[in-house]
């Protein structure tokens, strides 16, 4: 699974542990929170993927020293 679908099933998770959550379930609230924060680790990795993607353009992109 890639970070980007990886992102989007957290984030369904989230949704549905708020739900239980705002309807009284005070145990989802503590589900909502763990998966706050894998969604914080995730865009975390996310974001570092993009940075590398972008160092090796810029090193694709580079004219060779020859």
């Amino acid at each position: 699974m890639n970070l980007i679908e990886n992102l989007d099933e957290e984030v369904l998770n989230l949704k549905r542990e708020y739900d239980k959550f705002n309807r009284g379930n005070k145990s989802a609230g503590t589900r909502a929170r763990k998966i706050l924060q894998d969604i914080k680790k995730t865009c975390q990795e996310l974001r570092v993927a993009i940075q590398g993607a972008k160092k090796e353009e810029e090193k694709a992109n580079l004219p060779s020293s020859n």
